[in-house]
């Protein structure tokens, strides 16, 4: 029996390096691990959204591409079907999806992004420009922003919520 440890690979938030993509984007991406880091086929990253950013449409030939959304509100996009998405929502999209993210909030949008396998997509990455977190991205990501009023980006407004009736009554017992 094999009884040797592979070393994990750890990282914090000081440790990534963000880039964006061309020089008009309105999202930056913040690489957590890509095939070098890892040493397999998959990009892991952060992405942020400004006000108003979204990606452009985009595909990818083998790769499946997931999101989960930390903070903020937006619209997801896939071969024309649009869903609203909010912290805690995912998004599976498939190989050859044509799909968009856009951030329709008032603050910025933090998605969590993994592609697999990478399809160069950590290469497009960094061929971009590096960019410096802030501390509002600081915030986020060292999860010190994060609170329970942040249940108000529409999940009281949608039916499709399990316990939404628990969920409200928590949200004013933390409004006070």
């Amino acid at each position: 029996m094999d009884t040797s440890c592979v070393i994990p690979v750890f990282k914090t938030p000081k440790d990534y390096q963000a880039y964006r993509i061309g020089a008009n984007d309105t999202n930056r991406l913040a690489i957590v691990f890509d095939p070098i880091i890892a040493n397999m086929s998959l990009t892991y990253c952060i992405e942020i959204f400004d006000v108003g950013g979204k990606t452009p449409p985009n595909r990818h030939q083998l790769a499946v591409e997931m999101f989960f959304v930390l903070k903020g509100e937006g619209l997801a996009s896939c071969d024309g079907k649009t869903v609203p998405i909010c912290s805690g929502d995912s998004i599976l999209v498939p190989p050859t999806g044509i799909h968009v993210i856009e951030n329709t909030g008032s603050e910025r949008l933090y998605a969590l992004c993994i592609m697999v396998p990478n399809e160069d997509f950590a290469e497009l990455i960094r061929s971009g420009t590096p960019v410096e977190l802030d501390a509002e991205d600081w915030a986020v990501l060292r999860r010190t922003e994060l609170r329970r009023t942040e249940l108000r980006c529409t999940d009281l407004q949608r039916t499709d919520l399990p316990h939404k009736d628990l969920l409200h009554k928590d949200l004013q017992r933390t409004e006070g």
